[in-house]
């Protein structure tokens, strides 16, 4: 009795964390990759001051890759009782051209998933599972559900594990719904050659990674869901904005 009291001082004497594990769409970015950033850039921007964010999402990684270089171990390493991780993954996971990543939604994704919960519980932080940003996909007017399959999956092991869930997915696809298809077309990286962006002069289609406004709306949805959770950390959220993102050049806060 007295230990677990000593431990939970000690939690809540500890400045709050936020660790993310996570793959391109949430990743840190150099100055040099602008207009491009990761919705986890940002997150700072809905948070109180005192939370620290700590952004361990790399690009290309699925959760078998995670797993297979080392990184979720060293997240485990690093983790402190009482810290919050966000874990989405799933865009390298239904990469099927590049099969080193590739988990089946119902096989070895689940089983990651699984695992991933089941350790951050076991260093007595919090697991929040978080669905994979939604891709700008549009066929006659109408927008195409890209990761239904895994979406799918994250649900279920949030509910059979009684696990915290952001629908990023589904909150994304909603927000990109309400604007239609030109309007949400300006939060990723899809720029004709005439548009001006330094970093692409010959232009740019690609309808799954962010540019800065879309970082920021991503981040703002993630908060939007930490605030509703009623966890430990939701008395830290204030959520952005999710509308009029601003355009700053960077990740600094407006």
């Amino acid at each position: 009795m007295i230990e677990a009291l000593a431990m939970a001082a000690a939690v809540a004497a500890t400045p709050p964390r936020i660790v993310i594990a996570s793959d391109s769409t949430a990743a840190n970015y150099e100055p040099a990759s602008y207009p491009q950033m990761g919705w986890g850039m940002v997150l700072k921007c809905s948070l109180t001051p005192d939370v620290q964010v700590v952004n361990l999402a790399r690009g290309g990684r699925s959760t078998k890759t995670f797993i297979e270089e080392g990184l979720w171990n060293q997240l485990l390493a690093q983790l402190q009782p009482g810290d919050t991780v966000l874990i989405q993954f799933g865009h390298n996971d239904a990469d099927t051209k590049k099969i080193v990543r590739f988990t089946d939604p119902n096989g070895a994704y689940e089983v990651n998933l699984r695992r991933f919960v089941a350790d951050v519980r076991a260093a007595k932080a919090t697991p929040v599972l978080v669905t994979p940003i939604a891709r700008w996909l549009w066929e006659d007017g109408q927008l195409k559900d890209a990761h239904a399959a895994y979406a799918a999956t994250i649900h279920r092991v949030a509910t059979d594990l009684k696990v915290p869930l952001v629908d990023l997915d589904g909150d994304m696809m909603k927000a990109m719904q309400a604007r239609g298809p030109l309007a949400s077309r300006g939060f990723y990286l899809l720029y004709a050659p005439y548009d001006g962006v330094a970093r692409f002069p010959d232009g740019i289609t690609d309808d799954t990674h962010v540019n800065e406004r879309g970082a920021r709306l991503g981040a703002a949805l993630v908060a939007t869901s930490l605030a509703k959770l009623k966890l430990p950390i939701s008395r830290h959220v204030r959520p952005a904005p999710l509308d009029n993102q601003p355009k700053l050049g960077g990740p600094s806060c407006p």
